[in-house]
């Protein structure tokens, strides 16, 4: 296990994300597990800057797009340009070829801009003009929304959202931390300068050990447990899918390699369930926190031996 250097990683980050460890080793299990991280929260509470520390501190390329509702999908993804000196037509590749994508605000780009990212997130690549371009690796997509109920904001479809390994509501931070953010000033130039503690080759590697993680059978049924019980509960319109507790298996493997453990235990489960869940099921009442029921859930589903 490389429990070291995920250490330092999260270490690095933390110089600049002051109080938020849990939310650290939530990016970095995303990552982990080949998936994509969503973070929601008012604008100033340090979402960019995470996402930049997190890019800086592993020693990936990174771009910030921020999205609007002018904002087309051929400004994420790259267009042609016709050269009049070779008489050819030459790609330019967009912001989405880089090994982090920082789609800042998403929830403020139209669904036709927003759906652009699907097959990116997906595959790890893009079709353009019928041609097809693979995207560098290590590839996470981090996009930050504001909640939904501020001005010129639009909701994520559900095939988008499925597409985010987890979300992660991120509130104001604690108020010991929130004073020496005041102290330091910016964070954000703290963040451009931090020097990278791992590599993407280090990373790659990581990403293949993850995958070998060993998950037991009573482990597989504590999900689909879990899976079953969102499907049965009148309070859902809509339950955990199958490719839902496939993530919830992957997100579990990423949290035990952390934990630094070739194996999963059920309060892998526990951990990470509430942000793999809670974003994928439908409530059938307004008013109910997914994540609360979420926990509810978990309370009450029999815990493996």
């Amino acid at each position: 296990m490389n429990e070291r250097p995920l250490s330092k990683v999260i270490e690095n980050v933390s110089t600049v994300v002051k109080g938020e460890e849990k939310i650290l080793k939530l990016a970095v299990t995303a990552l982990l597990a080949r998936g994509h991280l969503l973070l929601e929260g008012v604008p100033g509470v340090g979402k960019t800057t995470l996402a930049l520390a997190l890019a800086k501190s592993l020693g990936l390329s990174f771009q910030r797009t921020q999205f609007t509702s002018d904002l087309l999908p051929a400004d994420i993804l790259g267009f042609s340009i016709y050269d009049p000196k070779t008489g050819e037509f030459t790609f330019k590749p967009g912001p989405v070829f880089n090994n982090i994508v920082l789609a800042d605000e998403i929830n403020r780009a139209t669904p036709r801009t927003q759906s652009a990212l699907l097959e990116a997130m997906g595959e790890g690549q893009v079709t353009i003009e019928g041609r097809t371009f693979r995207l560098p690796q290590p590839f996470l997509v981090i996009a930050t929304q504001n909640p939904l109920d501020l001005y010129g904001t639009f909701p994520l479809p559900d095939s988008q959202l499925d597409r985010f390994l987890l979300k992660i509501v991120i509130s104001y931070p604690p108020r010991e931390a929130e004073a020496q953010v005041l102290k330091d000033g910016s964070l954000r130039e703290k963040a451009h300068r931090l020097q990278p503690v791992s590599s993407p080759d280090e990373i790659e590697k990581m990403q293949l050990e993850v995958e070998k993680v060993w998950a037991e059978d009573v482990i597989i049924h504590y999900i689909l447990d879990i899976a079953e019980a969102t499907r049965r509960d009148p309070r859902f319109s809509l339950g955990l899918s199958t490719r839902g507790a496939l993530h919830l298996l992957k997100a579990a493997k990423a949290w035990a390699y952390i934990e630094g453990r070739d194996y999963v235990v059920p309060d892998d489960i526990k951990e990470v369930a509430p942000y793999v869940v809670a974003h994928r099921i439908r409530l059938s009442a307004e008013g109910l926190d997914p994540v609360g029921v979420v926990l509810e859930i978990l309370e009450r589903t029999e815990i493996p031996l």
